[in-house]
């Protein structure tokens, strides 16, 4: 009886021991969570602070400079005396190009309220940079929308996402589109053409393989997930498809949460041809059959390909059910100015 109780005693004491850790874990984990929120909130105020105290030395500075008396005595100097000054009374961080562009982002954003919280001032000089107009308030919403990162803004806009955007949809049809609301008219809004995977890090001169191109891609995931835009998450490569005794593979398949729909994607190294079409249409009529859940709309596919013809595309892409688009890619950044002049002119016609 004795050496019973001993061992139950004992057993209670182990199984106690394991609770309160189980509980001391909990509490450990739950003021970690407060610190980093706290850490968090505060760096965030902070920078609100700071991205609001550059506005107001902005807007000191304009309205200086618009109130005409003063101006005369300092003349063009006032940028470089006030900076000399600046940063004798209050040390680094005020040098002629930071003073240059607190005035300036004042001059863009003259209204505080239209400033948003989630812009550090890291992102507000890269958006300063941007002389259109339309492109910047393009970069600042999707920054905002996405949470970019000031590495992942800076990435967007030497890629010429804006300007890709703005060519390679039909401004009318997504217009038509958008009105009905439905998955594949928002998807027709975000797909890209041409697609810019200077990540890869392939050179021009290589000969790559599909095989070797799914493979950079996974190697670079985070970067081709930037690339392809907002929702996407990845499902898998090489997904395999059974019919009879034949075996077919997807070569990447994503899930898109916003849209509710599964997204494959077909490498091509080739340009396009008409019988890609036919494999990508398989593909995704095994998917709405035998892979889709409920509330799930239809899936999309992406032909990616080295090189396209569009009348052909257009031809082979007729009369079909399915979501099909075909898009190019590139491998080095396109030349921006050649696409704003492209983007000037469809927006002089538009």
């Amino acid at each position: 009886m004795t050496a019973f109780w001993f061992y139950y005693r004992n057993c209670s004491t182990i199984k106690d021991m394991k609770t309160n850790k189980s509980t001391y874990n909990d509490l450990l984990k739950n003021i970690g969570q407060s610190i980093e929120s706290g850490r968090l909130n505060a760096l965030t105020a902070i920078n609100l602070e700071l991205v609001k105290a550059n506005w107001e030395i902005g807007r000191h500075i304009v309205e200086f400079e618009q109130n005409g008396k003063d101006r005369a005595k300092y003349g063009s100097d006032l940028i470089a005396k006030l900076s000399k000054d600046l940063k004798i009374r209050y040390g680094k961080g005020f040098g002629r190009r930071n003073v240059l562009d607190m005035r300036r982002f004042y001059l863009t954003f003259p209204i505080w309220q239209t400033v948003s919280a989630k812009l550090s001032w890291s992102h507000i000089i890269v958006l300063l940079s941007i002389s259109d107009n339309n492109a910047r308030i393009f970069y600042e919403n999707q920054s905002v929308k996405e949470n970019w990162s000031k590495r992942e803004l800076v990435r967007q806009i030497d890629s010429s996402l804006f300007e890709r955007l703005m060519l390679s949809n039909d401004k009318k049809i997504v217009s038509q589109n958008s009105d009905k609301g439905d998955a594949t008219s928002l998807f027709t809004e975000l797909i890209k053409d041409p697609y810019v995977l200077d990540f890869l890090k392939i050179p021009q001169s290589n000969k790559v393989t599909e095989k070797d191109l799914e493979q950079k891609i996974i190697d670079n995931l985070q970067l081709f997930l930037l690339e392809l835009g907002k929702g996407f998450t990845f499902v898998g490569r090489q997904f395999k498809i059974s019919l009879g005794n034949k075996h077919f593979y997807i070569d990447l398949v994503f899930y898109h949460r916003i849209l509710k729909c599964f997204v494959l994607i077909d490498l091509k190294t080739k340009s396009f041809r008409h019988n890609d079409i036919g494999q990508m249409n398989l593909y995704l009529n095994y998917f709405k059959a035998e892979e889709n859940f409920e509330g799930d709309n239809e899936p999309i596919g992406i032909i990616l390909t080295a090189g396209k013809d569009e009348v052909l595309v257009e031809y082979a892409t007729g009369g079909i059910a399915n979501n099909i688009f075909v898009s190019q890619y590139q491998l080095h950044l396109p030349d921006k100015k050649i696409l704003q002049k492209q983007v000037k002119a469809l927006l002089g016609k538009l």
